[in-house]
Protein backbone atom coordinates (compact mmCIF):
# COMPACT_ATOMS: atom_id res chain seq x y z
CA UNK A 1 0.00 0.00 0.00
CA UNK A 2 2.88 2.22 0.72
CA UNK A 3 4.19 1.28 -2.55
CA UNK A 4 1.10 2.33 -4.19
CA UNK A 5 0.73 5.96 -2.18
CA UNK A 6 4.42 6.48 -3.32
CA UNK A 7 3.76 5.80 -6.92
CA UNK A 8 0.91 8.02 -6.82
CA UNK A 9 2.41 10.97 -5.24
CA UNK A 10 5.46 10.36 -7.28
CA UNK A 11 3.26 10.66 -10.82
CA UNK A 12 1.46 13.71 -9.28
CA UNK A 13 4.63 15.63 -8.74
CA UNK A 14 5.69 14.21 -12.42
CA UNK A 15 2.34 15.57 -13.88
CA UNK A 16 2.75 19.28 -11.74
CA UNK A 17 6.45 19.82 -12.55
CA UNK A 18 5.33 19.16 -16.66
CA UNK A 19 2.44 21.65 -16.17
CA UNK A 20 4.75 24.03 -14.75
CA UNK A 21 7.74 23.71 -16.88
CA UNK A 22 4.53 24.22 -19.86
CA UNK A 23 3.63 27.47 -18.38
CA UNK A 24 7.68 28.86 -18.45
CA UNK A 25 8.00 28.13 -21.83
CA UNK A 26 4.83 30.07 -22.42
CA UNK A 27 5.85 32.74 -20.63
CA UNK A 28 9.13 32.91 -22.25
CA UNK A 29 7.54 32.32 -25.71
CA UNK A 30 5.63 35.54 -25.04
CA UNK A 31 8.39 37.73 -23.46
CA UNK A 32 10.62 36.49 -26.33
CA UNK A 33 7.91 37.92 -29.02
CA UNK A 34 7.61 41.35 -27.23
CA UNK A 35 11.72 41.40 -26.95
CA UNK A 36 11.71 40.95 -30.75
CA UNK A 37 9.37 43.55 -31.67
CA UNK A 38 11.10 46.35 -29.53
CA UNK A 39 14.32 45.33 -30.96
CA UNK A 40 12.69 46.10 -34.04
CA UNK A 41 11.75 49.36 -33.63
CA UNK A 42 15.31 50.46 -31.79
CA UNK A 43 17.22 48.93 -34.36
CA UNK A 44 17.79 52.78 -36.07
CA UNK A 45 19.44 53.80 -33.02
CA UNK A 46 21.65 50.90 -32.57
CA UNK A 47 22.74 51.43 -36.39
CA UNK A 48 24.14 54.68 -35.07
CA UNK A 49 25.70 54.10 -31.92
CA UNK A 50 26.55 50.24 -31.20
CA UNK A 51 28.83 49.79 -34.16
CA UNK A 52 32.31 49.23 -33.66
CA UNK A 53 34.55 52.19 -34.70
CA UNK A 54 31.56 54.35 -35.33
CA UNK A 55 34.01 57.35 -35.33
CA UNK A 56 34.82 56.31 -39.15
CA UNK A 57 30.85 56.28 -40.17
CA UNK A 58 29.03 58.80 -41.28
CA UNK A 59 25.34 59.12 -40.90
CA UNK A 60 24.11 58.33 -43.94
CA UNK A 61 20.44 56.39 -45.23
CA UNK A 62 20.03 57.09 -48.63
CA UNK A 63 16.51 55.69 -49.00
CA UNK A 64 15.46 58.31 -46.87
CA UNK A 65 17.61 60.28 -48.74
CA UNK A 66 15.85 59.50 -52.07
CA UNK A 67 12.36 60.21 -50.59
CA UNK A 68 13.21 63.52 -49.13
CA UNK A 69 11.89 66.45 -52.20
CA UNK A 70 14.78 67.01 -54.19
CA UNK A 71 14.60 70.87 -53.67
CA UNK A 72 14.56 71.10 -49.96
CA UNK A 73 17.69 72.17 -48.87
CA UNK A 74 18.69 73.14 -45.63
CA UNK A 75 21.76 71.42 -43.28
CA UNK A 76 20.26 71.25 -39.67
CA UNK A 77 22.57 71.12 -36.58
CA UNK A 78 22.95 67.69 -35.02
CA UNK A 79 23.18 68.91 -31.11
CA UNK A 80 21.04 65.72 -30.05
CA UNK A 81 20.42 61.72 -31.27
CA UNK A 82 16.84 63.17 -32.38
CA UNK A 83 18.51 66.01 -34.14
CA UNK A 84 20.69 63.69 -35.86
CA UNK A 85 17.95 60.86 -36.59
CA UNK A 86 15.72 64.09 -38.25
CA UNK A 87 18.54 65.38 -40.45
CA UNK A 88 19.37 62.02 -42.10
CA UNK A 89 15.92 61.11 -42.43
CA UNK A 90 15.44 64.23 -44.77
CA UNK A 91 19.04 63.43 -46.44
CA UNK A 92 20.51 66.62 -45.56
CA UNK A 93 23.35 65.76 -42.62
CA UNK A 94 26.86 66.39 -43.97
CA UNK A 95 29.52 65.87 -41.55
CA UNK A 96 30.84 68.36 -39.07
CA UNK A 97 34.74 68.44 -38.97
CA UNK A 98 34.40 70.25 -35.65
CA UNK A 99 31.99 68.02 -33.93
CA UNK A 100 34.55 65.13 -34.30
CA UNK A 101 37.27 64.72 -31.65
CA UNK A 102 38.68 61.76 -33.49
CA UNK A 103 40.83 63.25 -36.16
CA UNK A 104 42.21 60.63 -38.50
CA UNK A 105 45.65 59.90 -37.62
CA UNK A 106 48.19 59.93 -40.62
CA UNK A 107 51.92 59.08 -40.99
CA UNK A 108 53.18 60.97 -43.54
CA UNK A 109 56.51 59.30 -44.76
CA UNK A 110 59.34 62.48 -44.98
CA UNK A 111 59.88 61.57 -49.28
CA UNK A 112 62.65 63.67 -50.38
CA UNK A 113 61.81 67.07 -51.88
CA UNK A 114 61.87 66.12 -55.15
CA UNK A 115 58.45 64.25 -55.40
CA UNK A 116 57.23 67.08 -53.34
CA UNK A 117 57.87 70.70 -53.03
CA UNK A 118 61.31 70.35 -55.19
CA UNK A 119 58.95 70.36 -57.90
CA UNK A 120 57.87 73.91 -57.25
CA UNK A 121 61.31 74.99 -57.20
CA UNK A 122 61.74 74.82 -53.74
CA UNK A 123 65.12 74.53 -52.55
CA UNK A 124 65.52 72.65 -49.17
CA UNK A 125 67.93 73.95 -46.34
CA UNK A 126 70.71 71.66 -45.03
CA UNK A 127 69.10 68.26 -43.57
CA UNK A 128 65.01 69.13 -43.67
CA UNK A 129 62.96 68.16 -46.05
CA UNK A 130 59.62 69.92 -45.55
CA UNK A 131 59.75 73.78 -46.07
CA UNK A 132 58.77 75.72 -42.21
CA UNK A 133 55.38 77.35 -43.77
CA UNK A 134 55.28 79.32 -40.43
CA UNK A 135 57.49 81.31 -42.32
CA UNK A 136 57.50 80.29 -46.23
CA UNK A 137 55.53 78.92 -47.94
CA UNK A 138 55.91 77.62 -51.64
CA UNK A 139 53.67 78.87 -54.45
CA UNK A 140 51.62 76.52 -56.39
CA UNK A 141 51.70 77.27 -60.36
CA UNK A 142 48.16 79.12 -61.29
CA UNK A 143 45.76 78.19 -64.02
CA UNK A 144 44.68 75.21 -65.12
CA UNK A 145 47.38 73.53 -62.73
CA UNK A 146 45.11 74.42 -60.08
CA UNK A 147 42.58 72.61 -60.78
CA UNK A 148 44.13 69.13 -59.65
CA UNK A 149 46.34 70.91 -56.63
CA UNK A 150 44.96 68.64 -54.14
CA UNK A 151 48.26 67.14 -53.04
CA UNK A 152 49.64 70.49 -52.32
CA UNK A 153 46.33 71.80 -50.07
CA UNK A 154 46.52 67.96 -48.33
CA UNK A 155 50.31 68.20 -47.53
CA UNK A 156 50.30 72.06 -46.42
CA UNK A 157 47.02 70.51 -43.88
CA UNK A 158 49.13 67.90 -42.82
CA UNK A 159 52.41 70.16 -42.30
CA UNK A 160 50.03 72.78 -40.08
CA UNK A 161 48.39 69.90 -38.03
CA UNK A 162 50.86 70.07 -35.52
CA UNK A 163 50.88 74.16 -34.89
CA UNK A 164 47.84 75.61 -36.11
CA UNK A 165 43.97 75.61 -35.06
CA UNK A 166 42.29 73.46 -32.30
CA UNK A 167 42.41 69.87 -32.60
CA UNK A 168 38.66 69.28 -32.20
CA UNK A 169 38.14 71.77 -35.62
CA UNK A 170 40.58 69.44 -37.32
CA UNK A 171 39.29 65.95 -39.46
CA UNK A 172 42.73 64.72 -39.43
CA UNK A 173 46.10 65.07 -37.92
CA UNK A 174 49.60 64.42 -38.74
CA UNK A 175 51.44 61.45 -36.38
CA UNK A 176 55.42 60.59 -36.04
CA UNK A 177 54.81 56.87 -35.51
CA UNK A 178 53.57 54.87 -38.25
CA UNK A 179 52.73 52.23 -35.57
CA UNK A 180 49.60 54.24 -34.17
CA UNK A 181 47.89 55.73 -37.93
CA UNK A 182 44.76 55.05 -39.43
CA UNK A 183 46.24 55.54 -43.14
CA UNK A 184 49.82 56.51 -44.28
CA UNK A 185 50.04 59.21 -46.45
CA UNK A 186 52.20 59.24 -49.50
CA UNK A 187 53.11 63.15 -50.45
CA UNK A 188 53.86 62.56 -54.30
CA UNK A 189 52.53 65.64 -55.82
CA UNK A 190 51.70 63.17 -59.20
CA UNK A 191 49.46 65.86 -60.82
CA UNK A 192 52.07 68.63 -60.99
CA UNK A 193 54.94 66.30 -61.91
CA UNK A 194 52.56 65.01 -65.12
CA UNK A 195 51.50 68.74 -65.94
CA UNK A 196 55.54 69.95 -65.89
CA UNK A 197 57.68 67.06 -66.30
CA UNK A 198 55.68 64.36 -67.96
CA UNK A 199 57.90 65.02 -71.62
CA UNK A 200 60.69 63.23 -72.70
CA UNK A 201 63.76 65.86 -72.97
CA UNK A 202 66.17 65.65 -75.49
CA UNK A 203 69.24 63.32 -74.60
CA UNK A 204 66.68 61.46 -72.18
CA UNK A 205 65.00 57.84 -72.52
CA UNK A 206 62.42 58.79 -69.92
CA UNK A 207 60.35 61.65 -68.46
CA UNK A 208 61.68 63.02 -65.04
CA UNK A 209 57.84 62.34 -64.25
CA UNK A 210 58.43 58.07 -65.32
CA UNK A 211 62.05 58.47 -63.15
CA UNK A 212 60.26 59.71 -60.25
CA UNK A 213 57.54 56.98 -60.30
CA UNK A 214 59.84 54.24 -60.97
CA UNK A 215 61.88 55.72 -57.78
CA UNK A 216 58.55 55.94 -55.65
CA UNK A 217 57.01 52.46 -56.35
CA UNK A 218 60.91 51.13 -55.19
CA UNK A 219 60.97 53.33 -51.97
CA UNK A 220 57.49 52.40 -51.55
CA UNK A 221 58.29 48.39 -51.65
CA UNK A 222 60.93 47.99 -49.30
CA UNK A 223 59.03 50.11 -46.16
CA UNK A 224 58.02 48.24 -43.74
CA UNK A 225 54.58 49.60 -43.54
CA UNK A 226 53.94 48.80 -46.75
CA UNK A 227 55.05 45.15 -46.13
CA UNK A 228 52.78 45.00 -43.09
CA UNK A 229 49.98 45.97 -45.19
CA UNK A 230 50.75 45.32 -48.44
CA UNK A 231 50.06 48.81 -49.14
CA UNK A 232 46.10 48.73 -48.22
CA UNK A 233 46.46 51.60 -45.95
CA UNK A 234 48.36 54.00 -47.80
CA UNK A 235 46.95 56.76 -48.97
CA UNK A 236 48.16 57.98 -52.81
CA UNK A 237 46.91 60.97 -54.92
CA UNK A 238 46.22 61.02 -58.73
CA UNK A 239 44.05 63.54 -59.40
CA UNK A 240 44.85 63.95 -63.01
CA UNK A 241 43.60 61.46 -65.07
CA UNK A 242 47.33 60.88 -66.52
CA UNK A 243 49.20 60.90 -63.29
CA UNK A 244 50.74 58.25 -62.41
CA UNK A 245 50.30 56.06 -65.36
CA UNK A 246 53.80 54.77 -64.97
CA UNK A 247 52.96 53.06 -60.78
CA UNK A 248 49.16 52.64 -60.38
CA UNK A 249 49.94 48.99 -61.60
CA UNK A 250 52.12 48.71 -59.15
CA UNK A 251 50.77 50.47 -55.94
CA UNK A 252 46.97 49.54 -56.96
CA UNK A 253 46.49 47.81 -53.26
CA UNK A 254 46.16 52.04 -51.87
CA UNK A 255 43.55 53.97 -51.63
CA UNK A 256 43.93 56.50 -54.29
CA UNK A 257 42.12 59.73 -54.72
CA UNK A 258 41.14 60.80 -58.27
CA UNK A 259 39.16 62.88 -59.83
CA UNK A 260 37.58 60.49 -61.49
CA UNK A 261 37.78 56.72 -62.96
CA UNK A 262 37.42 57.15 -66.37
CA UNK A 263 41.33 55.60 -67.32
CA UNK A 264 41.38 53.14 -64.67
CA UNK A 265 39.85 49.88 -64.72
CA UNK A 266 37.84 48.40 -62.44
CA UNK A 267 40.34 46.07 -60.59
CA UNK A 268 42.87 48.99 -60.18
CA UNK A 269 40.32 51.85 -59.11
CA UNK A 270 36.92 51.74 -57.62
CA UNK A 271 34.14 53.46 -55.49
CA UNK A 272 34.30 50.85 -53.14
CA UNK A 273 38.46 51.45 -52.73
CA UNK A 274 39.39 55.06 -53.39
CA UNK A 275 37.97 58.44 -53.23
CA UNK A 276 36.89 61.19 -55.65
CA UNK A 277 38.02 64.78 -54.95
CA UNK A 278 36.57 67.74 -56.17
CA UNK A 279 38.87 70.12 -59.02
CA UNK A 280 39.68 72.91 -57.71
CA UNK A 281 37.68 75.94 -59.50
CA UNK A 282 39.44 77.97 -61.54
CA UNK A 283 36.97 80.88 -61.88
CA UNK A 284 36.34 83.55 -59.25
CA UNK A 285 33.79 82.81 -56.42
CA UNK A 286 30.47 85.00 -56.36
CA UNK A 287 30.67 86.64 -53.16
CA UNK A 288 27.73 88.54 -51.63
CA UNK A 289 25.58 86.89 -54.37
CA UNK A 290 22.25 88.66 -54.13
CA UNK A 291 21.37 87.50 -57.52
CA UNK A 292 17.50 86.54 -58.64
CA UNK A 293 16.07 84.33 -61.23
CA UNK A 294 15.44 87.16 -63.23
CA UNK A 295 18.80 89.01 -62.58
CA UNK A 296 20.62 86.00 -64.31
CA UNK A 297 19.42 86.62 -67.53
CA UNK A 298 21.41 83.47 -69.28
CA UNK A 299 19.27 80.88 -69.33
CA UNK A 300 22.04 78.01 -69.74
CA UNK A 301 25.72 78.44 -70.40
CA UNK A 302 28.95 76.80 -71.54
CA UNK A 303 32.32 77.65 -72.35
CA UNK A 304 35.30 75.99 -73.04
CA UNK A 305 36.51 72.96 -74.89
CA UNK A 306 34.18 71.55 -77.38
CA UNK A 307 36.28 69.25 -79.93
CA UNK A 308 36.85 66.34 -77.54
CA UNK A 309 37.88 62.53 -77.40
CA UNK A 310 35.73 59.54 -76.09
CA UNK A 311 32.90 60.49 -73.60
CA UNK A 312 33.52 64.18 -74.78
CA UNK A 313 32.29 63.96 -78.45
CA UNK A 314 29.04 64.99 -77.14
CA UNK A 315 30.36 68.28 -76.71
CA UNK A 316 30.14 68.62 -80.52
CA UNK A 317 26.94 67.08 -81.12
CA UNK A 318 25.29 69.18 -78.52
CA UNK A 319 27.17 72.50 -79.44
CA UNK A 320 24.87 72.25 -83.30
CA UNK A 321 21.99 71.48 -81.10
CA UNK A 322 21.92 74.91 -78.94
CA UNK A 323 24.03 77.32 -80.43
CA UNK A 324 21.68 79.39 -81.82
CA UNK A 325 18.79 78.27 -79.16
CA UNK A 326 17.39 81.79 -77.15
CA UNK A 327 19.31 82.83 -74.75
CA UNK A 328 22.01 80.18 -74.57
CA UNK A 329 25.82 80.56 -74.39
CA UNK A 330 27.20 77.84 -75.90
CA UNK A 331 30.62 78.70 -77.09
CA UNK A 332 34.43 77.80 -77.29
CA UNK A 333 36.95 78.91 -74.76
CA UNK A 334 40.31 78.74 -72.90
CA UNK A 335 42.58 80.23 -70.11
CA UNK A 336 44.28 82.59 -72.61
CA UNK A 337 44.13 85.93 -72.24
CA UNK A 338 40.40 87.05 -70.27
CA UNK A 339 39.00 83.60 -70.56
CA UNK A 340 38.75 82.81 -66.86
CA UNK A 341 37.24 86.19 -66.39
CA UNK A 342 34.72 85.97 -69.11
CA UNK A 343 33.50 82.80 -68.15
CA UNK A 344 33.24 84.08 -64.25
CA UNK A 345 30.88 86.52 -65.69
CA UNK A 346 29.04 84.67 -67.77
CA UNK A 347 28.31 81.88 -65.03
CA UNK A 348 27.55 84.43 -62.75
CA UNK A 349 24.89 85.78 -65.10
CA UNK A 350 23.46 82.19 -65.89
CA UNK A 351 20.79 80.37 -64.27
CA UNK A 352 21.94 77.44 -65.63
CA UNK A 353 25.64 75.65 -66.65
CA UNK A 354 26.04 72.89 -68.75
CA UNK A 355 28.87 69.99 -67.35
CA UNK A 356 29.67 67.62 -69.69
CA UNK A 357 31.59 64.87 -70.16
CA UNK A 358 35.27 65.56 -71.97
CA UNK A 359 37.71 63.29 -72.21
CA UNK A 360 37.06 61.30 -68.79
CA UNK A 361 33.74 61.43 -67.34
CA UNK A 362 34.46 64.72 -64.65
CA UNK A 363 35.07 68.33 -65.56
CA UNK A 364 35.79 71.23 -63.59
CA UNK A 365 32.99 73.11 -64.74
CA UNK A 366 31.02 71.16 -62.47
CA UNK A 367 32.69 73.11 -59.69
CA UNK A 368 32.87 76.31 -61.59
CA UNK A 369 29.38 76.04 -61.39
CA UNK A 370 29.16 75.68 -57.78
CA UNK A 371 31.08 78.64 -56.88
CA UNK A 372 29.23 80.70 -59.42
CA UNK A 373 25.95 79.08 -57.47
CA UNK A 374 24.83 78.72 -61.49
CA UNK A 375 22.68 75.53 -60.94
CA UNK A 376 24.69 72.55 -62.43
CA UNK A 377 23.13 70.56 -65.46
CA UNK A 378 25.49 67.84 -65.12
CA UNK A 379 25.47 65.60 -69.15
CA UNK A 380 28.11 62.60 -67.90
CA UNK A 381 27.24 58.92 -67.82
CA UNK A 382 29.73 57.98 -66.02
CA UNK A 383 30.59 60.52 -63.60
CA UNK A 384 31.25 59.47 -59.80
CA UNK A 385 30.76 62.80 -57.19
CA UNK A 386 32.65 63.82 -54.37
CA UNK A 387 31.19 62.90 -50.88
CA UNK A 388 28.10 61.51 -52.77
CA UNK A 389 27.95 59.23 -49.70
CA UNK A 390 27.06 62.46 -47.50
CA UNK A 391 25.57 64.55 -50.13
CA UNK A 392 22.47 64.47 -51.74
CA UNK A 393 23.71 66.15 -55.66
CA UNK A 394 20.10 66.37 -56.83
CA UNK A 395 19.10 69.17 -54.33
CA UNK A 396 21.18 71.60 -56.44
CA UNK A 397 21.89 69.71 -59.90
CA UNK A 398 20.06 68.31 -63.02
CA UNK A 399 20.96 65.23 -64.45
CA UNK A 400 20.15 64.42 -67.67
CA UNK A 401 21.79 61.17 -69.59
CA UNK A 402 23.51 60.69 -72.86
CA UNK A 403 20.85 59.69 -75.05
CA UNK A 404 18.62 62.24 -73.75
CA UNK A 405 20.64 65.04 -74.08
CA UNK A 406 21.20 64.34 -77.82
CA UNK A 407 17.21 64.17 -78.66
CA UNK A 408 16.35 67.93 -80.22
CA UNK A 409 14.72 70.13 -77.56
CA UNK A 410 15.14 67.87 -74.68
CA UNK A 411 17.66 70.23 -72.56
CA UNK A 412 15.72 73.14 -73.34
CA UNK A 413 12.12 71.56 -72.72
CA UNK A 414 13.54 70.49 -69.52
CA UNK A 415 15.49 73.96 -68.20
CA UNK A 416 12.87 75.94 -69.29
CA UNK A 417 9.66 73.92 -67.57
CA UNK A 418 12.17 74.19 -63.99
CA UNK A 419 9.58 76.96 -61.95
CA UNK A 420 11.33 79.63 -60.57
CA UNK A 421 10.88 78.87 -57.06
CA UNK A 422 12.23 75.51 -57.82
CA UNK A 423 15.30 77.20 -59.27
CA UNK A 424 15.88 79.66 -56.21
CA UNK A 425 15.69 76.29 -53.92
CA UNK A 426 18.71 74.66 -55.64
CA UNK A 427 20.34 78.30 -56.11
CA UNK A 428 20.09 78.78 -52.15
CA UNK A 429 21.35 75.13 -51.38
CA UNK A 430 24.86 75.94 -53.81
CA UNK A 431 25.23 78.43 -51.46
CA UNK A 432 25.21 76.21 -48.40
CA UNK A 433 27.30 73.25 -50.54
CA UNK A 434 29.84 75.54 -51.78
CA UNK A 435 32.25 75.24 -48.54
CA UNK A 436 32.20 72.02 -49.07
CA UNK A 437 34.75 72.33 -52.27
CA UNK A 438 36.83 75.12 -51.68
CA UNK A 439 40.51 75.25 -50.85
CA UNK A 440 42.06 76.97 -49.13
CA UNK A 441 45.33 77.36 -46.32
CA UNK A 442 44.93 77.28 -43.70
CA UNK A 443 41.93 75.12 -44.13
CA UNK A 444 38.56 75.56 -42.55
CA UNK A 445 35.99 73.61 -40.70
CA UNK A 446 34.56 71.69 -44.00
CA UNK A 447 35.79 72.90 -46.57
CA UNK A 448 37.19 70.56 -49.37
CA UNK A 449 40.54 69.26 -47.42
CA UNK A 450 38.50 68.51 -44.52
CA UNK A 451 36.13 66.73 -46.60
CA UNK A 452 38.21 64.98 -48.30
CA UNK A 453 40.30 63.79 -44.91
CA UNK A 454 36.18 62.95 -43.46
CA UNK A 455 35.80 60.66 -47.01
CA UNK A 456 39.42 58.77 -46.20
CA UNK A 457 38.19 58.44 -42.59
CA UNK A 458 35.08 56.63 -43.87
CA UNK A 459 37.14 53.99 -45.68
CA UNK A 460 39.16 53.03 -42.98
CA UNK A 461 36.68 50.93 -41.34
CA UNK A 462 36.88 48.10 -44.50
CA UNK A 463 40.55 49.02 -45.02
CA UNK A 464 40.65 47.55 -41.41
CA UNK A 465 38.45 44.53 -42.57
CA UNK A 466 40.86 43.62 -45.13
CA UNK A 467 43.82 43.52 -42.85
CA UNK A 468 42.27 41.55 -40.35
CA UNK A 469 40.95 39.16 -42.69
CA UNK A 470 44.20 38.45 -44.53
CA UNK A 471 46.12 37.87 -41.15
CA UNK A 472 44.10 34.96 -40.28
CA UNK A 473 46.66 32.76 -41.66
CA UNK A 474 49.91 32.62 -40.38
CA UNK A 475 53.40 32.76 -42.19
CA UNK A 476 54.02 29.97 -44.95
CA UNK A 477 56.53 27.28 -44.01
CA UNK A 478 59.73 28.93 -45.45
CA UNK A 479 58.78 32.44 -42.87
CA UNK A 480 58.23 34.47 -45.84
CA UNK A 481 55.04 36.38 -44.14
CA UNK A 482 55.23 39.48 -46.77
CA UNK A 483 54.96 37.11 -49.59
CA UNK A 484 52.34 35.54 -48.32
CA UNK A 485 50.55 38.93 -47.46
CA UNK A 486 51.20 40.49 -50.52
CA UNK A 487 49.12 36.95 -52.49
CA UNK A 488 46.41 36.93 -49.98
CA UNK A 489 45.34 39.56 -52.23
CA UNK A 490 43.52 38.51 -55.13
CA UNK A 491 43.46 40.56 -58.52
CA UNK A 492 39.21 40.86 -57.94
CA UNK A 493 40.17 42.08 -54.49
CA UNK A 494 37.88 44.83 -54.18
Amino acid sequence: MADRNSSSIGSICRNSLFCLLIVIASIFSILSGFFVLCSTSLSHYMSHNLLLNSKYFAIVDSNNSREANQYETKTQPLSSLASKEEAVSHGKYVPDCGANIHALKVFMYDLPPEFHFGLLDWKAKAANVWPDIRSEIPVYPGGLNLQHSIEYWLTLDLLSSGFSGPLHARAATRVHNSSEADVIFVPFFSSLSYNRFSKVKLQEQYSQDKMLQEKLVKFLQVQEEWKRSGGLDHVIMAHHPNSMLEARNQLWPAMFILSDFGRYPPNIANVQKDVIAPYKHVIKSFVNDMSTFDSRPILLYFQGAIYRKDGGIIRQELFYLLKDEKDVHFAFGSIQRDGIKEASQGMHSSKFCLSIAGDTPSSNRLFDAIASHCVPVIISDDIELPFEDVLDYSEFCIFISTSDAINKNYIMNLVRGIRQDDWTRMWKRLKEVEKFFEFQYPSREDDAVQMIWQAVARKVPAVKLKLHRCRRFPPTADGSKEKERAFLVPGNFW
